[in-house]
């Protein structure tokens, strides 16, 4: 399969360009290395790489970012920074990645475990996660020629040590599992669905 990494020299992209890589053709996609450059809050950006990319099996999103922070001093645009880079960016990998992938291909996006387990400092991650769990969930049953979507949900993951503080009580994930749900998405037959880890 030809399958597209966008995050795929991040934290957890590269994890899941490992398990991911034997017999696959892997394009891995970052905002500033990897294969293709995009900015997933540019239209343009967006477009002009799946131009150059061409048809495709498979994309998985891992990228992403959105505003940590206390809700007394949260702001407009801090709020904003998780909806165009997040939300849209990932949506917007769909809607316009709709039109180039292959029958029966796959999209895999990335939300987070604060969709419904959430914590202090975090309720912009908890909206922009619940919003894109959302969007999976119904955007399946539009999708055409056999193309399926799914969402990975992780929690935090034990590459991440700086966010341990953050998430009392928490396990970290281990990569290799979380890793794995990626794989889930990817060559399973599961469509609309969530995949939680952790």
């Amino acid at each position: 399969m030809k399958i597209i990494i966008v995050g795929g020299t991040g934290t957890i992209g590269k994890h899941v360009v490992k398990a991911l890589e034997a017999g696959n053709e892997i394009i891995e996609v970052g905002s500033k290395s990897g294969d293709f450059q995009i900015d997933i809050t540019d239209l343009s950006s967006i477009q002009s790489f799946f131009e150059k990319v061409g048809p495709f099996d498979a994309l998985v999103s891992t990228t992403g970012s959105a505003h940590f922070g206390p809700l007394s001093k949260m702001t407009d645009a801090a709020f904003r920074v998780g909806v165009d880079s997040k939300l849209l960016g990932q949506i917007n990998l769909v809607l316009i990645g709709q039109h180039y992938i292959n029958p029966k291909g796959s999209f895999t996006l990335t939300s987070g475990s604060l969709a419904e387990d959430p914590i202090i400092l975090g309720s912009a991650v908890s909206a922009i996660n619940g919003a894109i769990n959302s969007f999976v969930k119904s955007a399946y049953m539009e999708l055409e020629n056999g193309v399926r979507i799914n969402v990975v949900a992780p929690g935090v993951v034990e590459d991440s040590p700086h966010y341990f503080p953050f998430f009392p009580g928490d396990i970290p994930n281990q990569m290799h599992h979380v890793a794995q749900a990626y794989v889930k998405s990817v060559v399973g037959g599961q469509n609309g669905q969530v995949f939680k880890v952790g």
